[in-house]
Formats: structure tokens, sequence, C-alpha cells
């Protein structure tokens, strides 16, 4: 299991990286490429600070936080646990985004974002990555499974004081 989770974690910061590096090398630095008009296009920033940029020039912290959100994960979803197959892949995408985000700030000293978004009003959703959405998407879905597994554990448990 742990062996399946180093592999699927290994396979989405392989992704994170390759397109950060064609972004580097294509896309230069500030500009910003249309692909649906008015809505959404692709960018080459630099954010050095966490999600919205927020510890923006904290790097030691960041980078502190970073490690211990993995041991955390570790710690709560890995360690002593069976994990089914969903949630092995949500935990390696979680992992897969930490970690890609990890080696852009151990490398770069910030993280480089891609993917802009215009939304009501020509707000400009902040600037994110790949790496980005496996963590937001995999928190997102291990708090549900999380939730569902609770609401399952409380309907068995009054069915049987009802038995």
């Amino acid at each position: 299991m742990k062996k399946k989770l180093v592999i699927f974690s290994s396979i989405f910061v392989i992704i994170d990286q390759l397109i950060k590096l064609l972004v580097s090398n294509f896309i230069p630095y500030n500009k910003e490429i249309g692909v649906i008009n008015n809505f959404f296009y692709l960018t080459n920033v630099h954010n050095n600070g966490a999600a919205f940029s927020t510890f923006e020039g904290n790097l030691f912290f960041i980078m502190l936080m970073t490690i211990v959100s993995i041991v955390i994960v570790y710690y709560f979803f890995v360690k002593n646990q069976t994990l089914k197959k969903m949630d092995l892949l949500f935990v390696s995408m979680l992992y897969g985004g930490i970690i890609g985000n990890f080696i852009d700030r151990l490398l770069y000293g910030y993280v480089i974002d891609y993917l802009g978004f215009i939304l009501i009003n020509n707000y400009h959703f902040p600037i994110f990555n790949l790496a980005d959405m496996c963590i937001v998407i995999s928190v997102f879905l291990l708090i549900i499974i999380s939730f569902k597994e609770e609401i399952c554990k409380n309907i068995e448990s009054k069915k049987k004081q009802e038995e």
C-alpha cells in the first residue's frame, strides 16, 4: 500500500514539475496567453507565499509548515492505516501537490503558478497550478469521505441500538 502511495504521489509530482518546466520555458514571465477570451488564460508568475500569497516572503516558515503537513498527513492517513483505493488516490494527490510546490520552493524560492481565471465583474481569481488543484481537491474529498464514514458509523450504531 505504501509503495503504491509513493508511486502515485510521484506521478502527480512528475506531471506537476513537467508542466511547470514547460511554462517556464515557453511562457515569458508575467505574460498572459488567452485560452478562452475573458475567462481563462495561461501565464507564468511566481508566488513567494503560500495559498493566495499568504505568508509572502516567509520561505523558511512555509517550508517548515510543508514538512509539518507531510508528517501530519502521514500520521492521520497513512501510518497504521489500510487505505481504500479512493483514499489512496486522494492521499497521493495531496502528497503530490504538497511535494510539487515544495520542490519549487526548494529550487527557486517561489512556486510557479500558471492557471488564470477571470470571473464575474472582471475579477481575476488568484493564479494557481496543478499542485494547488491536487491539494484543494484531495483535502475536500478526504473531508467528505471522513464525514461520510462517520455518518455511516452513526447509522449503524443507531440500528444496533434499535435491535
